[in-house]
């Protein structure tokens, strides 16, 4: 048995100690790609952690800073018995659609993981969605200089594919069809490189904004269009995780506007201090953790927000959030740090190149 879990140990890198604060398995998360945790006491499964556990924790306003596992994660998990044959243990994931299965002995002691992908090969089919897709990609890319002067930042490539075209995918895995793409520089080449793709299942609709409108100005121009529910996204990042989940959260809450954000992680690597007048010492701590929510340049608009946008004046996402967050609602849906790539900079494209899978 002890062999057995030294196995598990070495080949599921996602086992966590019930002991642990919240942060690690945050660290565990972005470390591994794996979203979903198995949690352990000693040699015993105790229950699951994911990045939904946590998400739902952040929305219930708890300070995550503080959170302990016990506090959140899933105790009633479905498991398998060992004496269940792997043709029982897959007919059960396939009925409940269970992307994880571990194994326990009669002492619950943890012997085996099934994952999804390792039984059936391919991922669960997504929730399709009836919005539209605004895709902003109309800057100059001036920070990611010099690739930026021989190509547009929608075009730079993320693995095999330009970042433009990974987006569309991504929608389309939810069967969405309509995209607005808001061009400006070296709009000929955007619109030749992604004309192959349209086609039934895909439409591609141009809109120019003559001069620079903001990162929202724009859309200005198509709120004759936009009669449904909308997703916007800059060009420059990708979230990897399933639209539908946040889709459902901000009708579910009855969102104008819903921005997502990422939970990101922070370490200081000095000693912080806290002082009051005089330069009197209160405090101080030694490199300190924190974990923040970031905005990620994803939203979803309801389309009678976009005519509060201004006719041709520069007006960013933020002077919309602002004004809707007074007078409406605005709720924010955060997604785990590694779930959001970013190419906006050298070191982040870097990083995207490394990351993205």
């Amino acid at each position: 048995m002890a062999k057995r879990l030294e196995e598990i140990n070495r080949k599921y890198k996602n086992i966590i100690s019930i002991n642990s604060k919240i942060i690690d398995p945050l660290k565990v998360m972005n470390d591994t790609n794996i979203n979903l945790l198995i949690v352990m006491d000693a040699k015993k499964f105790i229950g699951l952690l994911s990045i939904g556990d946590i998400r739902r924790a952040i929305l219930d306003n708890h300070d995550i800073n503080k959170l302990n596992i016990n506090q959140i994660m899933r105790k009633d998990v479905l498991v398998a018995h060992t004496e269940e044959s792997i043709e029982r243990v897959k007919q059960i994931m396939l009925d409940k659609q269970i992307v994880c299965m571990p194994v326990v002995d009669e002492n619950n002691m943890l012997t085996n993981i099934y994952y999804w992908d390792e039984l059936f090969g391919d991922k669960q089919e997504l929730e399709s969605l009836d919005v539209d897709v605004v895709i902003m990609a109309g800057g100059k890319g001036s920070r990611l200089k010099p690739i930026t002067n021989i190509i547009p930042k929608p075009l730079v490539p993320v693995g095999e594919k330009p970042i433009i075209e990974i987006i569309i995918d991504n929608f389309m895995q939810h069967q969405v069809k309509n995209f607005y793409i808001s061009v400006n520089y070296k709009a000929k080449m955007i619109e030749d490189y992604l004309q192959p793709k349209e086609s039934e299942a895909c439409q591609l609709s141009y809109f120019t904004e003559d001069k620079p409108l903001g990162t929202i100005g724009s859309l200005h121009l198509i709120r004759d269009l936009l009669n449904k529910t909308i997703f916007v996204s800059n060009c420059d990042i990708i979230i990897d995780d399933d639209y539908a989940d946040i889709y459902n959260y901000h009708k579910e809450n009855n969102n104008d506007i819903t921005i997502v954000s990422a939970v990101k992680h922070v370490s200081i690597p000095y000693g912080v201090m806290e002082t009051e007048k005089g330069g009197n010492l209160i405090g101080m701590t030694e490199k300190p953790e924190f974990t923040f929510q970031v905005n990620t340049g994803m939203y979803i608009l309801e389309p009678h927000v976009i005519k509060r946008i201004p006719e041709n004046e520069f007006y960013h996402i933020t002077d919309l959030i602002e004004e809707i967050n007074d007078s409406g609602k605005v709720g924010v849906f955060p997604v785990a740090e590694k779930s959001w790539h970013d190419i906006g900079q050298w070191k982040e494209y870097q990083d995207t190149l490394i990351n993205y899978k």
